[in-house]
């Protein structure tokens, strides 16, 4: 089978993102199958591919897989406008490869949404098999934070709705999401489940060793935030919990957030004129180093924006790199991953919007040697059972040589 594989913000380990796309594409390589992936570009994706300019793009090969990358920059710090006008640009030329190049089936994964356009394409005016990823609702998430457009709401809705009835199959990565497409999909559409996966070997509790960051000192508790620093991750509320730790007087527990984002130099501002000593701002780190840093935190924090479309439909690749590097886990959002972590012991959940709750669990774990040892073995027992990257792998193979069969 040769793949034509869209995903706009694909990374490699050497770079900051996830690795999803990658880990999928190799595990395909492994069975014998070919994949073109085409993406845009990005500081985050650790490419560094030729340019060539008669087709003005940078094409190579990255551990097997033939990678195309658009010459589209984008950024999560950028504004609405010029992040939508990135989505279009790369999704116009994407249609128009996929009208062009021969493959033998088409996956796209979302975000963004956008992404589904050479999709439909591929199967609209070609008849080539079309496998759809959502890995966030559209448009109930967008309009949960805020946006009210009507006709960017409409276009969401309306390329949602095209997306699910025109796929051969979809694939959700939380139930949440799987239950959001069989809302809208037709009752014979093959919906398959595969939440992100844990990288065993990349993030491993025998990597734990001292922190080696600016602003830790021996005996510091270092409870850590690491991923994307926007509006839906919330982290006012990190912020929230600092000015609680001060006022009670802690000076042990410090709050590192590692990652970037438009709403990280707001934050870091906010810390600096408030003296809150106790957060620390990190730029973000390649995979490759990230694996040994999560390791060494004492706990790792899954925040999100209080929005019940959250609760059961997103999947964070940082849970499971906590998971996987063996560290409690502290939650502030209801749903299934707050479910997990508590039936499997594997760290605390606590209300939404409570940074006294927050703090207490915080002071709990850093006042407990025991038990940050204890929730922490039980996390890898959970990303090792569960959610090894492995079986992910596997899965989606198995869903995709299905569609072409």
């Amino acid at each position: 089978m040769h793949l034509l594989y869209f995903h706009q913000h694909f990374a490699t380990p050497q770079g900051t993102s996830g690795t999803r796309s990658y880990e999928f594409a190799r595990a395909l390589i492994a069975k014998g199958h070919t994949v073109t992936l085409i993406c845009g570009a990005s500081k985050q994706s650790g490419l560094t591919l030729p340019y060539e300019a008669a087709h003005d793009w940078h094409r190579g090969s990255v551990d097997g897989i033939d990678v195309i990358s658009l010459p589209l920059a984008y950024s999560n710090r950028d504004s609405l406008v010029r992040r939508g006008w990135a989505f279009v640009r790369f999704a116009m030329r994407s249609m128009k490869l996929a009208l062009t190049f021969e493959y033998d089936l088409v996956f796209a994964t979302s975000t963004p949404l956008t992404a589904v356009m050479p999709g439909l394409a591929a199967k609209w005016f070609r008849g080539k098999p079309f496998v759809f990823e959502i890995r966030d609702l559209w448009p109930e998430l967008p309009k949960a934070l805020g946006v009210k457009n009507p006709f960017i709401l409409g276009g969401m809705s309306l390329l949602e709705f095209a997306g699910y009835r025109s796929a051969d199959a979809c694939i959700g990565l939380s139930p949440g999401i799987v239950e959001g497409i069989r809302h809208r999909s037709t009752a014979r559409q093959t919906i398959v489940m595969i939440p992100n996966g844990c990288d065993l070997e990349v993030f491993h509790p025998q990597k734990r060793a001292p922190l080696n960051l600016p602003g830790i000192s021996r005996g510091d508790f270092v409870a850590g935030f690491t991923g994307a620093h926007g509006v839906a991750n919330g982290l006012d509320a990190l912020l929230d919990v600092a000015r609680e730790l001060k006022r009670r007087g802690d000076q042990k527990i410090k709050i590192a957030f590692i990652g970037d984002g438009k709403e990280k130099d707001r934050l870091s501002a906010i810390a600096a004129q408030e003296g809150l000593v106790n957060c620390l701002f990190y730029p973000p780190v390649p995979k490759t180093e990230l694996g040994a840093i999560t390791a060494s935190l004492d706990c790792g924090l899954m925040v999100l924006k209080n929005v019940p479309a959250f609760y059961y439909g997103t999947s964070p690749n940082k849970f499971f790199d906590y998971a996987a590097a063996g560290i409690p886990i502290i939650n502030n959002y209801p749903g299934w991953l707050a479910g997990l972590i508590t039936e499997n012991q594997a760290g605390l959940a606590v209300p939404p919007d409570d940074p006294i709750a927050f703090a207490d669990a915080l002071q709990s774990l850093a006042a407990d040697a025991s038990l940050r040892e204890k929730q922490g073995a039980n996390a890898r027992v959970l990303a090792e059972n569960s959610f090894a990257r492995a079986k992910a792998s596997t899965q989606f193979v198995a869903a995709l040589e299905s569609v072409l069969a």
